[in-house]
């Protein structure tokens, strides 16, 4: 067993193998195969070629050790910090990862590209498949001065053996913190590459110029194995590299040549693992990678109608976020079980366009290409009529979407619909909040919900339904009288005889005729005497009304309910994008799909808007029109412009924090001066209007001395001056900084 030790008797690597693959006798071939194969076996992931590299030359122990006898010196690995800007590290770096107390010690087996603009499903925006380090959007590539990319990196925390390897309970404390690891333990960076021609360079060639440079000290260590200088006799650093390049060639033409392994571009799995994968009948199986199969190859093709079919399309998918999306997924890909997914997720869809198609293109008139290797873990790309295009090899990323959007090649792209999707904070809006629950009476109040206008719903009190259930059974009539500060209601609607239907749990009214000037947010304030059976409805009118927008309020509202429901397309008969001109569908994306704060208002990403307002990256014209009516709502302040951040998953945060990516955000802003949430009384009849909350106009304030404004801040007080229209003044004065507007409490 000691051939299989690169500690043995009989080293595994030889002088003949610095000079590649071709080089080397079959029997020294036989020799490294066997020991890689063990490797790749005992690991159980993806084994890129780097990483085997590793294994036989630092001299990792098939036993349970791993690199935990080897002789490497831990501090001089390169340190990584989660969600932290840091030069690009290659698969098979071995690195540190800081934590609050002890580093940890690891080795990154896999890594992909981690685009913001990638959606949760793994919908990719055109120009972001094969887009170059750096590009800051479609048809713009960035410079080299600003060559960053988002890379996901997973990592293998247990190869330096069980003395430097956390426990599943440590590790599982870790990811929840998600300070140093996210909640899979990976770790996402800004990788900063020295130019953008850096970035594209292949695994191989990277690699060798870290193990020469960051890392020379670890490959030029006389207590490895076999030492490079003592391979290639010499210590001159044009040999050192043909050499390193040479045995990179050789551990990648084994791994190739190995009947029981199969590769994935530069990753190599066993014949067994890819085979009881796909015969798993259970996440993450044979039965969710043919349904992914299956969705990536109709993706493009077009819906017939009864008017026809619809226009061509092009659609791109990235593996690794979509597979997040497969139900029952989570725990399977965490750590290094997320490569072993993606992998297999790609040999599959490979295999299915080798197998059943001709050149990528399917019976069914679309054609499957690999359009970018590593954004996403595998972007393919999905496109209708596939047989209006050139044929080539599928399998070779071409990068066509960063290409089209440089005006480089043609895209057919078909116009989207905007889509409906439930609120995201729907649940958690409008609270209801109780105010006296005694011997005597039930008080309650709420907010109007649009979903209440249009069904004519009424929710009870969760106690108020259940005493009322216990009494009168499930099913029962109840009256309802309302109070409302407007004159010329009819009777029919100031007092209802209306259904209720209870359980011990939660209960409602149904058939409730609203009056014609409710709307979305109004407050109402429910009262129900015990043993009763009517329910008594008040609103309570404001000291002054206000204007929000083109509605004239008189009385009390939730802001955020009117923020998210009263939006373009929202209205009693429907609540829909379908038919909304640009404009409209900005306000309304806006709305509701935006960071909301306390007093109503809505921010969102500037980048993301077209995705958020058509579910996926729409045609090029369609986010054109959606770039130029935001660009006239600005003008117009019905929008105004604002500063965030971006935080290491991806997110956006308002306000910006310190030592995160700014982004542009673009606000809604209800009214002004606003109205924070002004509840009624406990008593209907009082007419008292309450505030809560006070906002605070944006000012300046004086900073102690040796202080200085933030970025950030300097940013504001600019877009402040701005809206006040000043021509001069732009810059904040020396001592000051500026406070933004802001409710508090009092």
């Amino acid at each position: 067993m000691y051939t299989l030790d690169p500690y043995g008797g009989r080293a595994l690597l030889t002088t003949a193998m610095t000079r590649g693959y071709n080089a080397v006798p079959d029997g020294d071939r036989s020799r490294l195969r066997r020991y890689l194969e063990a490797i790749a076996e005992t690991r159980s992931m993806p084994l890129h070629t780097t990483v085997a590299f590793n294994a036989v030359y630092f001299g990792y122990d098939l036993g349970s050790d791993g690199y935990g006898g080897s002789p490497l010196n831990l501090d001089d690995f390169p340190v990584i910090t989660f969600g932290d800007r840091a030069p690009a590290l290659p698969v098979g770096a071995m690195v540190r990862v800081v934590t609050g107390s002890e580093p940890l010690y690891a080795e990154i087996v896999y890594k992909e590209g981690a685009h913001p603009e990638t959606g949760v499903s793994g919908d990719v925006p055109g120009w972001v498949s094969g887009a170059p380090a750096g590009a800051e959007g479609p048809g713009g590539p960035g410079g080299d001065a600003n060559t960053r990319r988002r890379e996901l990196l997973v990592l293998d925390f247990h190869a330096f053996g069980p003395a430097l390897s956390l426990s599943p309970a440590q590790l599982h404390r870790l990811r929840m913190r998600q300070r140093w690891i996210n909640t899979d333990g990976h770790v996402v960076v800004d990788a900063c590459y020295p130019s953008a021609a850096a970035a594209r360079r292949d695994d191989l060639s990277v690699y060798a110029d870290h193990l020469l440079t960051v890392a020379r000290a670890q490959l030029l260590s006389p207590f490895v194995p076999v030492c490079l200088t003592e391979l290639v006799g010499g210590t001159r650093e044009a040999t050192l590299r043909a050499g390193l390049l040479g045995l990179l060639d050789t551990v990648s033409g084994v791994l190739n040549s190995s009947s029981v392994i199969r590769a994935w571009r530069h990753y190599a799995m066993t014949r067994a693992s890819l085979a009881a994968g796909l015969r798993d009948t259970g996440p993450l199986g044979g039965d969710d990678l043919k349904s992914l199969v299956a969705a990536i190859e109709q993706a493009a093709v077009p819906v017939r109608r009864r008017c026809g079919l619809t226009s061509p399309v092009t659609v791109y998918t990235a593996v690794g976020p979509r597979l997040r999306t497969v139900p029952g997924a989570t725990e399977l890909l965490r750590g290094v079980g997320y490569a072993t997914a993606v992998c297999r997720a790609n040999t599959a869809l490979a295999d299915i366009v080798q197998r059943e198609s001709e050149q990528g293109l399917f019976a069914n008139g679309s054609r499957i290409t690999l359009d970018d290797a590593f954004e996403g873990g595998g972007v393919w790309r999905s496109h209708y009529p596939g047989d209006a295009e050139a044929p080539g090899d599928p399998l070779v990323p071409a990068g066509r979407g960063w290409a089209a959007a440089m005006g480089e090649g043609p895209e057919t792209e078909a116009e989207l619909t905007p889509v409906d999707l439930p609120l995201a904070d729907g649940a958690i809006l409008g609270p209801v909040e109780l105010l006296r629950a005694d011997g005597e009476k039930i008080v309650w109040r709420l907010p109007l919900r649009l979903a209440h206008l249009i069904g004519g719903l009424l929710p009870l009190h969760p106690a108020v339904s259940s005493e009322l259930c216990r009494s009168h059974g499930r099913r029962t009539k109840l009256r309802l009288l309302l109070r409302h500060a407007e004159a010329g209601l009819p009777q029919s609607e100031i007092v209802q005889k209306v259904p209720a239907e209870l359980d011990d749990d939660s209960g409602r009214l149904t058939g409730v005729v609203w009056p014609g000037d409710f709307f979305p947010g109004l407050m109402l304030e429910l009262r129900w005497s015990r043993g009763d059976m009517a329910i008594h409805i008040a609103t309570t009118r404001l000291e002054q009304p206000h204007l929000v927008g083109d509605r004239v309020i008189g009385h009390c509202f939730d802001p955020c309910v009117l923020t998210r429901e009263d939006a373009p397309g929202s209205g009693r008969s429907d609540d829909t994008a379908a038919g909304l001109g640009p404009r409209q569908l900005v306000m309304r994306t806006v709305r509701r799909c935006g960071l909301l704060t306390l007093d109503g208002h809505a921010l969102l990403d500037r980048s993301a808007l077209p995705r958020a307002a058509y579910g996926r990256w729409p045609a090029r014209a369609q986010a054109a029109a959606l770039e130029s009516a935001v660009a006239q709502l600005l003008e117009e302040r019905l929008l105004e412009p604002d500063l965030g951040s971006r935080d290491a998953w991806g997110q956006p945060r308002f306000p910006a924090r310190d030592g995160e990516p700014t982004i542009h955000l673009v606000a809604y802003r209800p009214t002004h001066p606003r109205v924070i949430r002004p509840w009624g009384s406990s008593e209907p009849d009082t007419g008292t209007v309450l505030l809560g909350l006070q906002f605070v106009p944006g000012h300046l304030r004086r900073l102690l001395p040796g202080r200085s404004p933030s970025e950030t801040q300097r940013a504001a007080f600019r877009e402040h001056c701005r809206r006040l229209g000043k021509a001069d003044g732009w810059e904040l004065p020396e001592g000051y900084t500026f406070v933004t507007e802001h409710i508090r409490g009092r």
